[in-house]
């Protein structure tokens, strides 16, 4: 972009050259992804296109166009290969991280899905390896995109899994390089349309002062790296490249998602000071890894992460978490055409179990139907759902009772994995305590059978626990709080059911709202039931994740949050800070209002409160 000129004026006397006005300072707004401040020269970067039209072949290429993917798969896992040799010079983090992601990259390049349905492209449409790869990748991510999960960002994660493979075989079947980041100056602020995984697992933190791009989201596996490695960075910043101009002063906030090109004076002075407070917030944070979650009277409180996929336990480890509280299971069902067995399951749980090396994984069966879908069902393994109303259909432990052999088959492996660390078991979408007792027959049925047979089976089996989600469930707490062991309030889905709305619909999501007096009634109702026998309850949604409700939930009597590994740091920070006596003040009064929005001031104001301490 070419800096703006002054305007010229005739002048009365002799006329005199404009003298070229400073660039105008230019404020670009985007989606946080990694917190940090960078102050530096723009740098530039775009990667060139692969020109893969669609294209038809004859049938006497058929064997030649299989060749060429082969190839290209060839290569693509040399490459895959390279970059996996290039983590020992990589934060330990950022590791961890990344070396999941490869080796799940390496899977799609052996006997997967999207080869075997490239090759049947190929054979049975007459279509050109890079066309049959692209039509096969959209295929599978569509799927995936069309379930309509609670955790949007695991599908989206799982899509752009599959389609960084298939844009990597294009460019590999269609000669066009790849980009290359080795010109980047030191201090420099990366700008780009898109980084890939890939491209992010080549930058230098030491060297990289900031990233930005046009596209991309907080939760997909560039955003994951980029955290991973510390780099301050924003994506989704529309218009950024069309702006931006290589070697031009900026400023990139990572927290608050902003990128200011040709900062001004004011905008680089405040740059500075954000600079220097975000690194003792970040010395702050960092201390409270090994500190207790513990309130100033001596309350400790446990703090869990959520996991979606294997990948993610570098961030649980770097978190502090306590254990694993909500482990979801569905990652092991997708992608695939059969039913992961036993052995494929307690392989899974082993991973996990082993690298939280003995604190607690809370294991969720599997929690399907309804509105989600899986590629097994294609194949009439698993059952299918359609119906006018998904969400209220045949779904969670009530399709697993229909079909207790997929339950049979969770239930061995977790007792198996159980002599490797301590584990529990958590049912999804219970509603009444039938459905409680009845999954309790087929666990001990289980568990008769593999002592039987001489596995080793613990002698005290691990707790079995209640999912409330559902009205039903809250309110009939007290009943199933006799058959479960424990609670885990999934606030999520509970709020969705409570006020019959879908907040992935746009015309209804602002009725979305977990503070709604009736959600959280249901939640007191529930927490009452588990605390009167004196038994474990935790929340597990959403709402367990936000400092500002902290307050009210230990006023409610919680006292264990299981959330995204990413919010521990701070949620410990806020816990730190309160006096539970204080919280149960503060929950009598929200539960008295019936006001949603007197709710929302009371606990925003609480919260602010809580924030600066």
């Amino acid at each position: 972009m070419k800096s703006e000129k002054a305007e010229t004026k005739p002048i009365a006397e002799a006329p005199k050259k404009a003298a070229a006005r400073k660039p105008r300072e230019i404020a670009i707004r985007g989606i946080p992804v990694s917190s940090g401040i960078a102050i530096g020269p723009v740098f530039d970067t775009t990667e060139v296109p692969a020109e893969a039209p669609r294209r038809s072949i004859g049938a006497g290429e058929v064997e030649a166009e299989k060749q060429r993917l082969a190839e290209a798969v060839t290569l693509s896992r040399k490459q895959i290969g390279k970059l996996k040799s290039r983590l020992s010079v990589l934060p330990e983090e950022a590791q961890e991280e990344l070396e999941p992601l490869l080796d799940a990259y390496a899977m799609m390049l052996g006997n997967s899905r999207l080869l075997r349905g490239a090759r049947k492209r190929i054979e049975a449409e007459l279509l050109a390896a890079e066309t049959a790869v692209q039509d096969e990748a959209e295929a599978i991510a569509t799927i995936i995109l069309a379930q309509k999960d609670d955790d949007r960002a695991g599908l989206n994660r799982r899509a752009g899994e599959v389609r960084e493979i298939a844009r990597r075989l294009t460019r590999n079947l269609t000669a066009t390089p790849f980009r290359s980041l080795k010109e980047v100056p030191e201090g420099a602020i990366l700008v780009a349309e898109e980084l890939t995984p890939a491209d992010a697992a080549l930058l230098d933190p030491a060297r990289i002062a900031g990233v930005a791009t046009e596209e991309g989201g907080a939760d997909g596996h560039t955003a994951i790296m980029l955290r991973a490695l510390g780099i301050p960075s924003v994506l989704g910043a529309s218009g950024l490249t069309e702006s931006a101009v290589r070697g031009e002063p900026a400023v990139l906030d990572g927290s608050a998602g902003l990128v200011v090109l040709r900062p001004g004076e004011r905008a680089l002075e405040k740059a500075k000071e954000s600079l220097a407070a975000f690194a003792r917030e970040r010395a702050k944070l960092a201390k409270l890894r090994r500190l207790p979650a513990v309130t100033t009277d001596g309350e400790p409180v446990e703090l869990q992460a959520n996991l979606e996929i294997p990948a993610e336990l570098p961030l649980i480890a770097q978190a502090g978490a306590q254990g694993i509280g909500l482990l979801r299971t569905e990652f092991l069902f997708m992608n695939r055409e059969d039913l992961p067995d036993e052995e494929a399951q307690l392989a899974a749980y082993t991973q996990i179990v082993e690298a939280m090396a003995g604190d607690p994984v809370t294991i969720r069966v599997l929690d399907w139907g309804g509105e989600k879908d899986m590629e097994a069902q294609a194949s009439g393994i698993a059952p299918t759902h359609a119906g006018p109303n998904p969400a209220l259909g045949l779904r969670g432990l009530r399709l697993l009772l229909k079909r207790p052999e997929l339950l049979e088959a969770q239930f061995a492996a977790i007792l198996r994995v159980a002599e490797r660390g301590p584990v529990r078991i958590l049912l999804p979408l219970v509603t009444n305590p039938a459905e409680v007792r009845q999954a309790r027959e087929i666990y001990e049925r289980v568990a008769r059978r593999l002592r039987r047979k001489g596995v080793g089976v613990p002698e005290k089996l691990p707790e079995l626990g209640a999912m409330i989600e559902t009205p039903g469930a809250a309110l009939a707490a007290d009943a199933i709080a006799l058959e479960a062991d424990f609670f885990a309030i999934g606030t999520n889905d509970l709020a969705m059911y409570t006020l019959a709305v879908d907040r992935a619909e746009s015309e209804v999501s602002h009725l979305y709202d977990p503070l709604h007096p009736a959600v959280l009634r249901l939640m007191q109702f529930a927490t009452e039931a588990a605390l009167r026998l004196r038994m474990p309850v935790s929340v597990c949604g959403e709402m367990g994740g936000n400092p500002r409700l902290v307050p009210l939930l230990l006023g409610l009597g919680i006292r264990c949050l299981s959330m995204n590994a990413s919010a521990i740091p701070r949620v410990k920070q806020a816990i730190r800070a309160l006096d539970i006596s204080d919280c149960a003040r503060f929950a009598r009064r929200v539960m008295e209002q019936s006001d949603p929005e007197r709710i929302q001031e009371l606990v925003m104001s609480q919260g602010h409160v809580t924030e600066r301490n």
